[in-house]
């Protein structure tokens, strides 16, 4: 499982072009779902990004999470986070998982992520053609694969 953490000002995303949701101070994350990602997966990249101590504290210094500023988070799925470029010009999404298994897997993700965080969770529509509009605080950008904890 990967994820693409961005601090925000605000964002927004507009689905099929024209539902609009949006956030203001928080976290957009980018999540993508490969194949063997699992219920082990999600707990510990919720626990991780709930933590991260990416925002400012009263002395301008990056010390509290989302959780200590009572922040907002988009979450938004991604299965071209698991793009393997290595051949050719043309992605391969060949490590993303199907539908049938990154649906339930980002559900879990978000109601887990929800309950973290003690607070709603804007997301995007799984699947769907989406436009995400953002502006990165900082830039503050930060890259999460639970294949790679250590």
């Amino acid at each position: 499982m990967r994820a693409l953490i961005q601090r925000v000002k605000y964002a927004n995303v507009s689905i099929d072009s024209s539902i609009k949701k949006g956030i203001n101070q928080g976290l957009l994350i980018f999540l993508g779902i490969e194949k063997e990602d699992n219920i082990d997966d999600i707990k510990w990249l919720v626990s991780k990004i709930s933590k991260l101590r990416i925002f400012d504290d009263e002395d301008g210094v990056m010390n509290r999470s989302i959780v200590d500023i009572n922040g907002q988070a988009m979450i938004i799925s991604q299965f071209t986070l698991h793009a393997k470029t290595k051949k050719g010009n043309r992605p391969s999404y060949i490590h993303a998982a199907p539908p049938e298994i990154s649906k339930p897997l980002y559900k879990n993700f978000i109601d887990l992520f929800s309950k973290e965080i003690k607070g709603d969770v804007v997301t995007g529509k799984f699947g769907a053609d989406m436009q995400v509009e953002l502006l990165n605080d900082g830039p503050v950008t930060i890259w999460i694969d639970t294949k790679n904890k250590e």
